[in-house]
């Protein structure tokens, strides 16, 4: 049976955990109807747990659908995840399984989110700061799920309580701005009822990133003079708790994951409760010392690749250029370039690397563009210069005032430095579309690098405006009332 928008509604159960030490082991357990649930504080902390395992579930699948599709990343040619080839030729279409998969997994987290809301006020035995806690978490999340879909799909249903199977099958799409102020208003709740990131769970939702979310919700509005006041209010209080790491690359070390730059980052445990982005990416034959084997899944473009500079540290930390395979030693390394930026010593298919979903560099970007919509140029290259210094590890490499010509050359090089820094963080998609170049870049990707004869590759393709939203999922449509849920253009 397929779970969907509409049969997840068609029953009023919640999946949560029962394992102590929470996030990282959210093994359902148990299945359990409003009626007898939700009564104590342990009944809603559990059903929160539940919504962090639907986003953990959901992302380590993600870059299929917002890298895949960019000039960052393409399939290998034994790639058998089906929906990823029109992916990768732009060719998306209302029957794809990976946008289903997606939307489903998304409306999954975000009623659950709703049943914690909605019952929020049934239990008695709340310890100080926990009612207030557990709902902001359930609002943010909400949020978190909301801001995914709105920029993918544009109007999606809104749903922010326990539905009725009438009610459900007749729920048509709210508009964008009814759906990005419902996310601005849980955000808003989320940043006065959150504790710090230090007070908190690691993995748990904190005040510090529903701020940094609600400003990068700003961000992509283009709302700037609002973003600049969130951003002030975030420097002010937080200025001294987050900043960047001196290693870029330690980021990506299960050692050091839990470090001053990550806000908000996704748990998981090697073996038990672990995901396989360690694994997608790597040589089927393995990496020493990683994986005995991998899943090479897609592959660095050289459209990216070649915009790395020898002596940015980011390089290193995101592909592999050389690679000895497993089993034959005492021969040369060949040229086989794949995405090492996940890339820690694994159970194949359960790595227990964390995931960050909000970094502090991405908040001293967004300081950037935000002070280039507001003419301030030279303060927001100081920004950028930042990013720039930590990956070179000095700032020879700093731009001035001279290397731009007005905002259009600004924000080149600003979505340029968000290319370099988040690559396969699931970032370009969204960065593509905003920018307003989707158009231009997509036209064309270079994908594999011949290395003998120093020639890319070419892959011409066909982007069209349209495509900057995806299609509605038919089996969504489907299940709704006829002429209710309807689809983006482009795609009937």
């Amino acid at each position: 049976m397929k779970t969907t928008l509409y049969t997840i509604l068609l029953s009023s159960v919640i999946i949560l955990s029962g394992c102590h030490d929470s996030l990282l082991n959210p093994t359902p357990e148990s299945v359990l109807t409003e009626s007898n649930y939700y009564n104590t504080s342990n009944d809603i902390n559990l059903a929160v747990l539940g919504i962090y395992n639907r986003l953990q579930s959901r992302k380590p699948s993600d870059y299929q659908i917002l890298e895949v599709p960019t000039d960052n990343l393409y399939l290998s040619a034994n790639t058998l995840i089906e929906g990823t080839p029109e992916m990768d030729m732009l060719s998306v279409n209302a029957t794809n399984p990976l946008i289903a998969s997606f939307w489903e997994a998304s409306y999954n987290g975000i009623f659950r989110a709703n049943a914690v809301v909605t019952n929020i006020d049934k239990p008695t035995d709340y310890k100080e700061g926990e009612r207030a806690q557990f709902d902001g978490e359930a609002k943010f999340m909400r949020a978190l799920f909301y801001f995914d879909l709105v920029r993918l799909f544009g109007a999606v249903p809104k749903v922010t309580s326990i539905l009725s199977v009438q009610e459900a099958v007749n729920i048509g799409r709210s508009p964008e701005n009814e759906i990005f102020a419902l996310i601005i208003a849980d955000l808003e709740a989320a940043v006065n009822q959150l504790p710090s990131k230090a007070a908190i769970d690691n993995g748990r939702a904190n005040k510090a990133a529903a701020m940094g979310l609600l400003i990068k919700v700003y961000v992509y509005l283009q709302q700037w003079d609002k973003a600049k006041i969130e951003l002030d209010r975030f420097f002010g209080e937080f200025g001294s708790s987050f900043s960047l790491l001196n290693d870029f690359g330690a980021l990506w070390k299960i050692a050091s994951e839990n470090n001053q730059e990550v806000l908000f980052s996704l748990n998981y445990i090697d073996g038990s409760n672990g995901h396989n982005l360690s694994t997608a990416f790597l040589p089927n034959s393995g990496v020493i010392g990683i994986a005995s084997r991998g899943n090479e899944i897609a592959l660095p473009s050289w459209s990216l690749h070649k915009k790395y500079l020898e002596d940015d540290t980011r390089k290193k930390a995101t592909i592999t250029e050389w690679w000895i395979p497993p089993n034959t030693p005492n021969v040369p390394a060949i040229w086989y370039p794949y995405v090492n930026k996940y890339a820690v010593p694994h159970t194949q298919g359960q790595s227990g690397l964390d995931l960050p979903i909000l970094r502090y560099a991405d908040i001293v970007l967004m300081n950037a563009e935000v002070l280039s919509h507001l003419g301030q140029y030279q303060e927001g290259l100081n920004e950028i210069n930042k990013i720039r210094e930590r990956a070179f590890g000095n700032s020879d490499h700093n731009y001035s005032i001279a290397d731009i010509n007005g905002e259009d050359s600004f924000l080149e090089l600003l979505f340029l430095e968000r290319q370099l820094e988040f690559a396969y963080e699931n970032e370009r998609w969204f960065d593509l579309k905003r920018s307003g170049n989707f158009e231009k870049i997509m036209v064309e990707e270079e994908r594999l690098f011949n290395y003998a004869s120093q020639q890319p590759v070419k892959i011409a393709l066909k982007p069209q405006a349209y495509m900057m939203l995806f299609p509605i999922p038919q089996r969504q449509i489907d299940q709704s009332t006829t002429g209710v849920l309807t689809q983006n253009e482009g795609y009937n």
